[in-house]
């Protein structure tokens, strides 16, 4: 196949609407633009997102973040703040983490994160955990039940 060869595939190509030319077209006099009214005269336009006069979509919606009442939110405690305050062998749970003073409220549930080191077995009982943590927590010789 060559350059002038080439052509579009059938079908693809439609030729342009000409409103206003001549008899036959079936567009002459309004143009297909309809009787009066703005949009039926020449150099309108509409800004983006215009609803008639109706407030806008992008006014109506809040402008600063959004909060999700469904999220469960997790009180967070770190393997590193569990170092500090726990004896070897302890048995970690809302009640202790509360009564040692690394929690004031549970929230819906604790959540231990893996920042930091530990070298204490403790017995870890919370809603959940990350990986890292459980990791951490297992090869200190603990254990850990998520509830």
């Amino acid at each position: 196949m060559k350059l002038h060869e080439l052509s579009p595939a059938e079908g693809s190509k439609k030729a342009v609407k000409r409103i206003g030319r001549g008899p036959g077209s079936g567009q002459g006099k309004t143009a297909g633009k309809g009787q009066k009214g703005q949009k039926s005269r020449s150099g309108y336009s509409r800004r983006a997102g215009f609803e008639g006069g109706q407030m806008p979509l992008q006014r109506r919606l809040p402008k600063r973040g959004f909060n999700n009442i469904f999220a469960t939110e997790y009180a967070t405690v770190n393997v590193s703040d569990l170092e500090k305050r726990f004896e070897d062998g302890a048995v970690v749970d809302a009640e202790s983490l509360k009564a040692s003073g690394l929690l004031k409220k549970t929230l819906d549930g604790v959540k231990v994160l893996g920042k930091g080191e530990i070298t204490k077995a403790l017995t870890v009982k919370v809603t959940a955990i990350s990986e890292s943590a459980k990791a951490k927590i297992e090869a200190a010789g603990g254990t850990v039940e998520v509830l």
